[in-house]
């Protein structure tokens, strides 16, 4: 399928071309006044954060994103910011321990 020409654009007869597209997206802001602290080796701290700025983003943004995405997966759902925080409730054995939650 071939592309849809730009504002201006030829088409294949010489004629200029005009789109216009109204798009609407609406994003929830997450409340972010929650403060984690965690203790890693400055070595790995180093690594993370170069990698973080080959990637442009903060290293906050991607322990958000890991975060997220760690919910997402554990809950079999997609996690949504309006959502209250969840009771606690078993989701089944943790990965490493063989534990299962709730226990």
């Amino acid at each position: 399928m071939p592309l849809a020409p730009l504002n201006g654009d030829l088409d294949d007869h010489g004629i200029i071309m005009s789109y216009t597209f109204n798009v609407s997206i609406t994003v929830t802001i997450e409340n972010r006044t929650a403060r984690l602290t965690i203790l890693i080796d400055p070595r790995k701290k180093a690594v993370f954060e170069r990698l973080c700025d080959a990637e442009d983003s903060t290293p906050s943004q991607v322990v958000r994103r890991l975060i997220r995405e760690y919910i997402e997966r554990t809950t079999g759902r997609p996690w949504h910011a309006e959502e209250e925080a969840m009771p606690e409730q078993p989701f089944g054995e943790h990965p490493r321990s063989g534990h299962v939650s709730g226990q």
